[in-house]
């Protein structure tokens, strides 16, 4: 069990990006036309060993949750996804004969929005759309974000049929009030049988996402909330703390009404609550507020230091380039990211004059390929090895970046990282302080532009 030290969390709650990507998002830069970016996709695809994960962003909801900060499109009319899938047709033509058929597919997952906006035969028709331009390798993890609320048993088949395998369920919390509160009334019964569901047609792994921080959340009701999930025995779970930023998304006034949003004292002890709770129930905690069971296999990706990070989160494909389809969709390359238009009426219209609809981007020189890569083994292995760095980068690791690790001193004053002669390891206590470290190794880095959201 992970014992939690809320001097410490104090000490280190500051604003910090939450390294999905290195550079960071906010550092991309609009692009007049994609070609550059598409260039670094022609680099990798002459290998044909490269494999490739992809993304689809599906971005319809019924209704907006007030915590959201999800690039969504609020509509009743179920007409939108034909239409949706239309253009993503046409954007997997533009783009699926760049690339290399020899290359396989590991990993293929659905973001939102609600994925399960669309109903079962439009769920099919994706899939196929998919297996018809790519190739799929035997074992590829499928994964589909679902929100219980929008869901019946036919989407389950079409999707099982599919080959989904892996399913994350949104909950927040169980408490009525506080679902009242963030505009998200699902009661535990409507999770409990979507679970039922997934995994009676043969899903493998099962995440649930939870959210401290809303209104009228206090220690006591999110430990009831805890235990009513542990109860459902899920084998992942995403605990996000609230991140209020309603300058970026308006919807989050409504919250701010209810006058009841915890402190930061009270956030600070819900943190507590949640790591030594998991931790001392049989769950890892992976890190950046990801906890498995031991046997799952992030946490066994972990361990086998085959697991990355990425837009979608932790990932246990390790190596993947991603190829990401639909609004807001984010693309990477060993040398490059590249986004889609973030709304509709410009996405559409790059297609229809028979473009790539990117619209920003950016592209890596050595130094940031370089630190990428230190900032991934913080976050994802949880240590650095100098001399191995030493051989991958043709340099002394430790003298090039003296200066960054004089900067881990403090942290490992206070036991968060080991540093020794041959590297720097992260310790159980500093699993939760992953991107205090991480900012060490970050060249873009401006505190006091609190362009983040906090730590904790």
């Amino acid at each position: 069990m992970i014992n939690v030290d809320l001097d410490l969390v104090r000490k280190y709650d500051i604003s910090a990006p939450r390294y999905t990507s290195y550079p960071t998002a906010v550092e991309f830069r609009d692009f007049p036309t994609p070609d550059p970016l598409l260039g670094h996709l022609d680099r990798t695809n002459r290998d044909g060993s490269v494999p490739l994960s992809l993304y689809f962003h599906l971005p319809f909801c019924e209704t907006l949750c007030w915590f959201c900060g999800c690039t969504t499109v609020i509509t009743l009319n179920h007409k939108s996804s034909d239409t949706y899938l239309d253009y993503l047709e046409k954007e997997v033509a533009l783009l699926a004969p760049k690339v290399n058929r020899d290359r396989k597919v590991v990993q293929l997952h659905y973001g939102g929005g609600t994925p399960t906006f669309f109903q079962a035969p439009e769920l099919a028709r994706l899939a196929k759309l998919i297996r018809s331009h790519f190739t799929m390798a035997p074992d590829a993890e499928m994964s589909v974000e679902v929100d219980p609320r929008r869901l019946v048993r036919e989407q389950v088949v079409a999707l099982r049929e599919s080959g989904f395998n892996r399913a994350s369920l949104g909950v927040q919390d169980f408490n009525p009030q506080v679902q009242k509160a963030v505009h998200r009334i699902q009661p535990r019964a409507m999770t409990e049988q979507a679970i039922s569901w997934l995994r009676s047609e043969g899903f493998t792994s099962i995440n649930l996402d939870l959210i401290y921080g809303l209104p009228y959340q206090t220690v006591e009701s999110f430990a009831d909330t805890l235990e009513q999930v542990l109860e459902l025995n899920p084998d992942r779970l995403a605990v996000f703390s609230y991140a209020h930023v309603p300058w970026m998304k308006p919807a989050q006034k409504n919250l701010e009404r209810e006058a009841a949003l915890p402190t930061p004292d009270t956030k600070l002890a819900m943190l507590k609550l949640i790591t030594e709770t998991l931790t001392s129930r049989g769950y890892v905690y992976v890190g950046m507020d990801h906890f498995a069971k031991e046997t799952d296999e992030l946490a066994v990706a972990q361990a086998a230091r085959t697991l990355q990070r990425n837009f979608q989160g932790y990932s246990t494909r390790a190596g993947a380039e991603i190829l990401s389809f639909g609004i807001s969709a984010i693309s990477q390359t060993p040398h490059s990211y590249r986004q889609n238009h973030k709304t509709l009426d410009p996405y559409y219209a790059a297609l229809d004059r028979g473009e790539v609809p990117a619209t920003r981007g950016r592209e890596l020189s050595e130094e940031d390929a370089r630190r990428r890569e230190i900032i991934m083994r913080v976050m994802c292995h949880l240590q650095l090895d100098y001399a191995a760095l030493s051989r991958e980068f043709g340099f002394d690791f430790a003298a090039r970046y003296a200066t960054e690790l004089a900067r881990l001193k403090p942290l490992a004053d206070d036991g968060l990282v080991q540093v020794s002669a041959g590297g720097v390891r992260v310790t159980e206590l500093g699993r939760l302080f992953l991107r205090n470290i991480a900012v060490c190794f970050d060249a873009y880095y401006a505190p006091e532009a609190k362009r983040h959201s906090r730590t904790v």
